[in-house]
């Protein structure tokens, strides 16, 4: 067995401990937002559905919920402005990449005790979310992510849209 590269407890060893993939996923979400069709923004699959651009923009910036959760015990969703929704590929590549990089920057400043205290998602005095701040960061920045990018790939696949590989070729990259 090899040595850490990084000594226990830094904001290293957070970001190779628990967010070791985060590249990849940023990488794969970043692929998806760049083949965002033109002309579609307002399409949806279903009356219940997100349209397009809406689901595309909460992927774009789901990487921005570190920089809540670093900022105190708790963020009321009722006093933050609505996110930026983005009608083109180009805007929702930049929506991404700021809201990447605000990421990068929030874990690079998180410690390991930071990461097991109490973190909480309200709506005033509703709290929707409850728990170790490391776990719904992991949560909200690859499994939300990876569900959300699910989807977007069917609505892709409804509109024609060649669907990139994120896990590896897709039936479009073969």
């Amino acid at each position: 067995m090899t040595a850490p590269l990084t000594a226990p407890n830094t904001a290293a060893s957070v970001l190779d401990t628990h967010f070791d993939d985060l590249e990849h996923e940023f990488a794969s979400t970043r692929r998806l937002l760049e083949r965002f069709p033109a002309g579609h923004a307002d399409w949806k699959p279903h009356e219940k559905s997100m349209t397009l651009a809406g689901l595309a923009s909460h992927i774009a910036t789901l990487p921005r919920f570190v920089t809540f959760m670093m900022a105190g015990d708790s963020h009321d969703m009722l006093t933050s402005p609505r996110p930026a929704v983005g009608r083109t590929a180009e805007e929702l590549v930049r929506l991404f990449d700021e809201s990447a990089a605000a990421a990068r920057a929030g874990l690079a400043g998180a410690s390991a005790e930071q990461m097991g205290t109490t973190w909480q998602l309200r709506a005033g005095p509703q709290v929707f979310l409850e728990d170790r701040r490391g776990k719904l960061m992991r949560q909200h920045l690859v499994s939300h992510a990876a569900h959300h990018r699910g989807q977007l790939t069917v609505y892709y696949r409804m509109l024609g849209v060649p669907v990139p590989g994120l896990y590896g070729p897709s039936a479009d990259e073969r």
